[in-house]
């Protein structure tokens, strides 16, 4: 491998070194450690504006954005189902009346005396606007 050296003056503004494969390609370029951390800085900076570009469009699509304090009822253990129904500003009663089932098995799930089934899971999830899986513990 050969190398040839690069100051700013001859192109761009970055002081750096090609080391070529025998055949002239360049293979490598090496640049002083300063702007290295300079281009990783805002490399990872384009990542992240990059990220929320995404997310608001994700927002405008529609998607729901989760409170905070709901990912943290939820990560500290709290029932999964009751975290969304309080989340959602409904009662037991009123649930269950959308979900098509007793107030009785919201509060057994809710207590953790019964799971549900899959498809009063599936009602359940749909009455809350959430998925399935985010009302499994």
């Amino acid at each position: 491998m050969r190398a040839k050296r690069q100051t700013a003056n001859e192109r761009g503004s970055i002081s750096h070194q090609i080391i070529s494969k025998p055949d002239g390609t360049p293979h490598f370029a090496v640049v002083p450690y300063a702007e290295f951390t300079r281009l990783k800085a805002a490399a990872e900076l384009a990542e992240d504006l990059a990220a929320y570009d995404a997310g608001r469009a994700r927002v405008a699509a529609g998607e729901e954005l989760i409170p905070s304090r709901v990912v943290g009822r939820l990560i500290r253990g709290a029932n999964p189902l009751r975290t969304w129904r309080d989340h959602r500003r409904l009662t037991q009663g009123d649930l269950a009346k959308r979900a098509g089932i007793k107030q009785a098995y919201v509060s057994q799930i809710e207590r953790g005396e019964r799971s549900g089934t899959t498809a009063v899971l599936r009602k359940l999830a749909t009455a809350l606007g959430c998925g399935v899986d985010d009302l499994l513990p």
